[in-house]
């Protein structure tokens, strides 16, 4: 920015705090969302380990079984590292150090699955069968510095034995019960498989099955991370196999659900003072909806709007507290100042004061007290929105069809953007409402009152009174109708009648029914209905209403969509076109999208490889490329070794193809010899 060194500073203390209270909310709201699923499985560790101790393994499950623990996690890939990060640590800090933790991409193979075991139990070196000769003549020659280990599950059995037995003799000396030296030896050994649907069927089956062999010398345990569906054990191994674990299910909680918790903690507070707008929530709200189910995606995408907001609003300075805001607002200088007299918010702020506006264009000190007031009343307004927009939720969170949505951030989103009250979907809830019983009326007003309860607020306590007002005037009715004494002008109809008497007769029927006195409860039930709509009226205006309120609110949806929502295609092709653009050297700029001689080798067999067709002839464009790189080094057209293609050159085009190839710009072909065809068609 422009702005003063001091101000950067300012912002950049006022953004840190904030990210690290995003951080730290997120982290302490994770803990307590995984506390049930974590602490039972704790209980099943401990339960496992403790049966086996005891001598009654045998009666309670065979031999040849494996304790195995299946947690189903959901499709929120991303979110389930934190899970079982966490889920380790609880381990070795409560059950048993022995915990060993695998991914899918690390154990293609069954000895590379064994090798990474081994690797994580035991921390030591462990020899492979192909890499065996090497590791004899390193062991030789010295250099080895940690001890090597066979890759089998022996070993492992051995060295369990080995640190049970170091365990006890280091107890011998204290005089310890025979029980709790037991216990020590019988501590279980946790393999985790984090992402069970991507191994290979056939190395776990072979691994479960070597595993089946040594349960009488090693106390195994399991737990697969599940994202899909449970049934998935019995898809991936044949019932040979499965029967030689004993599962028990663990349910963790939906992805959608975390969310909610999430939006409720961070943005639907007055206390966070960092807001976001419709357009920029909704892109969020998206992403995690259509792309990855993951709460952690959707805190990174908060946490850039938080980044690019103290970045590009140089007012941003004032997105704090009440009282810090106030003193900020003092310490602002003249260009700041000028730029809150550019606010369009402020601006309309200033239309509606026509005498004052000379004051605010020229006397700065006049124009910090009247930001100093709307400040004041823009923490109000935030103070006031949330608790209404929970209550309003909470009426027509359970009417037919959820008219304004089954979450609260559907809600939200449409206060966001326009006046609530004035949509289709408002009025249609309000016609419900009208139209609920007295006991669901009284038990939704209750929860209101519960939501309004802990608001500190003088509007939301008037709000509160007048509420419980309305819910001792509803429990005080009898429900008893009035009784109305209206003839019938049924009764009236003569036995023989013309079809003008008829129409006639059930017009004032209908005249009569439209007249007819409502009874209390329902007059009592059209004044709750009323005393809510005022209420959104004056509390649920969209935060563009008032003014400054771009000081809080982050608005660029554009740039959270291209940054979390990237298109790596088109980034890739304008970073070959155009290097200067990321690699900011001078030498690469260029004029007419034409690309400099002294780029990158795979940027300028990008830009010849343009210029071909469907197929391409490999040494035509070795040749093309030989010679421009012959000019970036400065060998003029009349020389000798002007285009001519030696080793190094003929090894770089090499690579600089071979990248374009992962890249899926080119591909092999059997059309031609020494051909491939191209691709990609089209610019950027």
């Amino acid at each position: 920015g422009c702005e003063g060194a001091e101000s950067s500073k300012t912002r950049f203390k006022l953004c840190l705090d904030l990210w690290n209270k995003i951080k730290t909310e997120t982290e302490d709201l994770q803990d307590e969302l995984n506390r049930n699923i974590l602490d039972s499985l704790l209980e099943f560790t401990r339960k496992c380990s403790s049966t086996r101790r005891h001598g009654d393994w045998a009666s309670q499950m065979r031999a040849s079984e494996i304790p195995t623990a299946a947690l189903v996690l959901g499709v929120n890939v991303p979110d389930h590292d934190m899970t079982f990060q966490s889920l380790s640590e609880l381990l070795r800090c409560s059950v048993t150090p022995h915990v060993a933790s695998l991914q899918a991409k690390e154990c293609g193979a069954l000895k590379h699955l064994m090798k990474r075991v081994l690797e994580r139990l035991m921390d030591a070196v462990v020899d492979d069968e192909e890499e065996e000769e090497e590791e004899e003549e390193i062991q030789h020659s010295g250099a080895l510095l940690h001890k090597s280990v066979h890759c089998s599950l022996r070993a492992l059995c051995d060295w369990y034995c080995s640190k049970t037995k170091k365990s006890s003799c280091s107890s011998s000396g204290k005089k310890r019960s025979s029980s709790a030296v037991d216990e020590q030896q019988q501590l279980p050994v946790v393999i985790i498989f984090k992402d069970l649907e991507a191994f290979n069927p056939k190395v776990l089956q072979d691994f479960i099955l070597i595993c089946s062999r040594y349960l009488d010398r090693l106390p195994l345990m399991f737990i697969f991370g599940i994202a899909t569906s449970p049934s998935i054990v019995q898809r991936m191994l044949p019932h040979s196999v499965s029967s030689l674990l004993c599962l028990e299910l663990f349910q963790s909680l939906s992805c959608t659900q975390h969310l909610t918790t999430v939006i409720d903690k961070l943005i639907l507070t007055h206390s966070f003072p960092f807001k976001l707008n419709g357009k920029v929530m909704q892109v969020l709200v998206s992403i995690f909806l259509y792309h990855d189910f993951s709460v952690r995606n959707f805190i990174k995408g908060l946490q850039l709007a938080l980044l690019e907001h103290f970045h590009s609003q140089p007012l941003s300075s004032l997105c704090c507290r009440k009282k810090e805001a106030q003193i900020q607002l003092q310490q602002l200088g003249a260009a700041d100042l000028e730029r809150i007299r550019q606010l369009p918010s402020f601006n309309r702020c200033k239309n509606a004061q026509q005498q004052e506006q000379d004051n605010l264009r020229t006397d700065d000190a006049y124009l910090k007290e009247v930001c100093q007031k709307l400040l004041k009343a823009l923490h109000k307004y935030h103070k006031n929105y949330y608790p209404i927009l929970r209550c309003l939720h909470t009426l027509t969170s359970s009417l037919p069809r959820y008219p304004l949505g089954k979450q609260v951030r559907e809600l939200h989103l449409i206060c966001l953007e326009k006046n609530v009250w004035e949509s289709e979907d408002y009025q249609t809830a309000m016609k419900l409402l009208k139209m609920l019983a007295k006991d669901e009326l009284i038990s939704l007003l209750q929860k209101c009152a519960e939501v309004l309860q802990p608001v500190k607020s003088k509007k939301m306590k008037n709000a509160l009174v007048q509420l419980e007002e309305l819910l001792d005037k509803l429990k005080q009715l009898n429900g008893k109708l009035v009784e109305e004494n209206l003839t019938s002008p049924v009764k009236n109809l003569q036995k023989k009648t013309d079809l003008f008497q008829l129409q006639k007769t059930l017009l004032e029927m209908n005249e009569s029914r439209r007249s007819k006195r409502m009874s209390p409860f329902e007059v009592l039930r059209n004044e709750v209905v009323e005393f809510v709509d005022g209420l959104v009226k004056n509390h649920l205006l969209p935060p563009e209403s008032k003014p400054l309120y771009e000081v809080c609110y982050y608005s660029s949806s554009a740039t959270v969509r291209r940054h979390l929502n990237a298109t790596p295609r088109t980034s890739i092709q304008a970073a070959l076109s155009s290097p200067y653009c990321y690699i900011q050297n001078d030498i690469l700029k260029s004029e007419d999208g034409s690309v400099s001689n002294a780029a990158p080798d795979i940027c300028i067999a990008h830009k010849l490889h343009l210029e071909c067709g469907r197929l391409i002839n490999l040494f035509d464009w070795l040749e093309a490329y030989s010679t421009v790189v012959s000019a970036a080094e400065g060998n003029g057209p009349d020389s000798d070794g002007f285009g001519k293609v030696d080793e190094v050159k003929h090894a770089r085009f090499i690579r600089a193809v071979s990248e374009m190839e992962f890249l899926g710009f080119i591909k092999a072909t059997k059309k031609k010899t020494d051909h491939v065809a191209r691709l990609t068609w089209g610019g950027c």
